[in-house]
C-alpha cells in the first residue's frame, strides 16, 4: 500500500519574543562569538554576502552549516549543500525581506524579524505520526527550514510549499504572539479543529470545513497564520481553486466552506492593517509579481557572490 506522508508545520513558539527598537543602529552584532571570516575558505564569498545582506542590515545570522549543537538530535539530519543554501538565501531575501522593506517599511523586519535563519538539508520525519516537519520558529528569534537540498528556482510551487509559505507562516506566529488575534476568528470553524488527526483530512475535506490547508485544521492559532501564508504565496488562480473545493458541498457548519474562508481572510486582513499597518493584498501582489522573476533574482545574487574578492 502506498504510504502518503502528511506535512506538518511545526510552530514551536515560546512565550517570549525578541524585538529590537527602531532606534537600534545595528552597529554591533548580537553574535559576540562570531568567528572572523576566512578568506581562504571555499565558502568565503557566500559568507561575506550573508554578512552584507543579513547580518549587517538585520542583525540576523544565516546558518547553513550544521554543528551538532544547533540541531535536534531526535532526527537524522544532513547539512544543506552550499549551492542549495545560496538558492534559499538569495530567494529568501528577494521574496521575503525585500518584500517587507518595500510594502511595509525598511525597518519592519529589523524590528520584528527573526535573528537566526537555519537551513537543514534533509526533511525531519516523525514516523509515529506519519508527518514531516517543514519549519519551526522558536521564541520569535530562530526560524529553521528543512529539506533545503531539494531547492530549485525552476519550481516556484515547490519552493512556496516547502520554504516561502513556511517563512510567512512562522513569521506570522511572531506577530501573533505580540498582538492577540481576534476572538471571532476561531468561532467560524468551532468544533472542527483536530490537533491529533488533522493529517488524515484531504485538502478538499479541509476546505469544506473552512480551512485553507489540512494543517490549518489543527488549531485556531495555526489556522490564523495559515490563512496569511497561503494567501500571500498562492496565485489568484490557486486561491480560487481552494475556494472552489470549499464550495463543493455543505459541511457540518452553518456556513459553506468558501464563505468561512472568505470571512477568515477578511478578519486576518483587518487585523494586519489595524494592528501592524500591513496591507495583506499589497504583500500578496508584490510576491506574485516577484515570482515571475525568481531566476533573474537568483542569477543577480550569484553574480554578486562571485564578484566578492
Amino acid at each position: 500500500m502506498k504510504k502518503y506522508i502528511k506535512i506538518l508545520f511545526c510552530g514551536l513558539l515560546l512565550l517570549s519574543v525578541y524585538s529590537c527598537s527602531k532606534k537600534d543602529e545595528f552597529t554591533e552584532s548580537i553574535f559576540v562569538d562570531e568567528p572572523e571570516l576566512n578568506s581562504g575558505s571555499k565558502t568565503y564569498q557566500f559568507d561575506m554576502w550573508l554578512k552584507t545582506n543579513y547580518l549587517e542590515p538585520y542583525n540576523l545570522e544565516f546558518r547553513y552549516k550544521l554543528p551538532d549543537v544547533y540541531t535536534d538530535i531526535n532526527y537524522n539530519l544532513v547539512p544543506a549543500s552550499l549551492d542549495k543554501s545560496m538558492i534559499v538565501a538569495i530567494l529568501t531575501k528577494y521574496l521575503w525581506f525585500d518584500v517587507y522593506s518595500k510594502v511595509v517599511s525598511e525597518d519592519f523586519l529589523k524590528d520584528y524579524g527573526p535573528r537566526i535563519i537555519k537551513l537543514i538539508g534533509s526533511p525531519a520525519y516523525n514516523p509515529s505520526l506519519g508527518t514531516m516537519i517543514l519549519g519551526t520558529a522558536e521564541g520569535g528569534i530562530e526560524v529553521t527550514l528543512y529539506r533545503c537540498n531539494e531547492a530549485s528556482s525552476d519550481n516556484i510551487d515547490f519552493m512556496n510549499e516547502y520554504y516561502f509559505k513556511t517563512m510567512h507562516h512562522e513569521f506570522s506566529h511572531i506577530l501573533q504572539q505580540q498582538k492577540t488575534q481576534p476572538k471571532e476568528f476561531e468561532t467560524l470553524s468551532a468544533g472542527q479543529y483536530d490537533p491529533t488527526g488533522w493529517q488524515n483530512r484531504t485538502a478538499e475535506q479541509s476546505a469544506i470545513l473552512g480551512y485553507v490547508s489540512p494543517y490549518a485544521g489543527s488549531e485556531p492559532r495555526e489556522d490564523f497564520v495559515e490563512v496569511i501564508a497561503v494567501y500571500i504565496v498562492k496565485s489568484d488562480a490557486q486561491w480560487q481553486t481552494i475556494l472552489t473545493m470549499a464550495a463543493a458541498s455543505q459541511g457540518p457548519l452553518p456556513m459553506r466552506g468558501d464563505a468561512i474562508i472568505k470571512a477568515k481572510l477578511e478578519i486576518v486582513r483587518k487585523w494586519l492593517k489595524d494592528a501592524w499597518g500591513i496591507d495583506l493584498d499589497a504583500l500578496h501582489k508584490e510576491v506574485q509579481d516577484r515570482q515571475n522573476y525568481v531566476n533573474d533574482a537568483l542569477q543577480e545574487g550569484l553574480t554578486e557572490i562571485n564578484a566578492i574578492k
